[in-house]
């Protein structure tokens, strides 16, 4: 936790690798599951910004080729918006949700999965809802706009973001991976998520199933410079990552159903707390700022054993922790049930 002009707290406990023993350090990489979607959704506001986007206008505007054949065939879909995809109302089906994918999944964590697999999967369902008529957490939300941005831009998500988010905020330790890979050193992760339900290390499994909405990773001290650049739309330098109206617009977080948590496009809002928290097998994240005391929060977790927790996951306990002491009136406090997270076996709600 830091405080501008009040100093901070940093530090880490417990077991980076438990094979070696090697003790949990500040410095590692780590995943950083449905955090990701900051950064997607970041990218389609940029879209947005150069005008070759309009949040609301239909996806079946842009979208091209095979997938919008089949996003035709799924009822109700036509009236989907970009806006409704970013502020998780758009009704699609979460893939994440359907339970052979799910064994799928578990058998086979190391399988490398297409954004047009994924969708795929998503597409087979009725749409859960009329668009507009709720808020739903769906992961198919961020993966259909992560394929808008590779079609717009004509260039791969993890280039984009690089060169147009991650390097004008200056995070040079943070990347959306091709494949399994995670920068040395790093955290190992531990889960359940195993047939037979076994802890494992799940640091080398393939996280392309999380895709645009929860394959990326990053470190600590990036996540601290990156939660000021996405609450105040600037860049490393001051300038603009985003036109002022456009992040008035992200920023502008509608009710979602759970009391104190509200959702703008691609950010969360939690008892004052503005960011997002996310889960994968094995790591759990939370990336937030309380702006009017100038305090930023990150925590990261190298497990999400978690499942019996009455607060839904480690990283929430922790931070709702931390906060009850060095915020009393804006606890970090997000019920278990709502969630913000890409984990394949815990109900996939808020985000």
């Amino acid at each position: 936790m830091w405080f501008e002009g009040g100093g901070s707290y940093e530090r880490a406990f417990g077991t980076a690798d438990t094979a070696t023993g090697q003790a949990m350090k500040t410095g590692l990489h780590t995943r950083i599951g449905s955090v990701t979607k900051t950064f997607t959704i970041t990218a389609v506001l940029q879209l947005v910004d150069q005008g070759r986007l309009r949040l609301d206008a239909p996806v079946l505007q842009y979208l091209r080729g095979p997938l919008a054949e089949q996003l035709k065939r799924v009822a109700g879909a036509d009236a989907v918006t970009i806006r409704q995809l970013a502020d998780m109302r758009s009704g699609l089906f979460n893939y994440t949700a359907d339970t052979a994918w799910l064994a799928e999944l578990q058998a086979d964590p190391n399988r490398t999965y297409t954004p047009e697999q994924l969708l795929g999967v998503a597409f087979k369902h009725p749409m859960d809802f009329s668009a507009g008529a709720k808020w739903e957490y769906s992961n198919t939300n961020t993966v259909l706009l992560g394929v808008l941005v590779e079609q717009l831009s004509g260039r791969s998500l993890a280039d984009y973001l690089r060169d147009h988010v991650l390097e004008p905020v200056g995070l040079a330790d943070t990347a959306l991976p091709k494949g399994a890979e995670i920068p040395s050193p790093y955290a190992h992760g531990y889960t359940t998520f195993s047939p037979g339900g076994a802890s494992v290390d799940a640091s080398s499994w393939n996280p392309s199933w999380a895709w645009a909405a929860g394959a990326m990773t990053s470190t600590l001290d990036d996540l601290h410079t990156w939660v000021p650049a996405l609450t105040g739309g600037r860049t490393a330098g001051g300038g603009p990552l985003l036109k002022p109206g456009t992040q008035a617009e992200r920023m502008r977080a509608l009710p979602t159903g759970y009391p104190g948590v509200g959702y703008g496009l691609g950010i969360a809002e939690v008892n004052g707390w503005v960011g997002h928290n996310g889960e994968l097998p094995g790591y759990e994240t939370v990336a937030a700022e309380l702006p009017q005391d100038h305090a930023v929060l990150v925590v990261i977790v190298n497990s999400d054993e978690d499942r019996d927790q009455d607060d839904g996951s480690l990283s929430t306990l922790i931070g709702r922790t931390v906060t009850e002491i060095a915020t009393p009136d804006h606890v970090w406090s997000l019920p278990a049930e709502a969630q913000p997270d890409a984990t394949p076996d815990a109900t996939p709600s808020a985000g």
